[in-house]
């Protein structure tokens, strides 16, 4: 059975970092691409970052050089640090897996104040 488990969310300053992590089991992660997408409230989901196979990583326009996306396979985890955040960041973030099947972490709350 898959389970991905997420944690680090929470309410930040704007200015403040806050770093989620999403940890898989029951996959062999190296296998996949995973990221990170969120969805604000009235909104449709977005994409943030993605992590393909071979370490390649991709990153929305709206979170390039303030969000970083890592992956430790041997640990099955899935990481998104991101500082510099603004009000506009607060989401439901949710990790993501895909290879033949798709997974979806439960999401977390990110809320940042003004």
């Amino acid at each position: 059975q898959v389970r991905l488990v997420e944690s680090g969310g929470g309410l930040v300053q704007a200015g403040g970092s806050l770093r989620l992590s999403c940890a898989a089991s029951g996959i062999t992660s190296s296998l996949y691409t995973t990221g990170w997408y969120r969805q604000a409230p009235g909104e449709q989901r977005e994409l943030v970052a993605i992590s393909r196979r071979g370490g390649i990583t991709n990153y929305a326009d709206y979170v390039k050089g303030r969000f970083t996306i890592s992956r430790d396979n041997a640990k099955n985890t899935v990481y998104l640090q991101m500082d510099s955040l603004k009000p506009e960041d607060t989401a439901v973030y949710y990790c993501y897996f895909g290879w033949v099947n798709e997974y979806w972490g439960q999401g977390s709350q990110v809320t940042v104040s003004s």
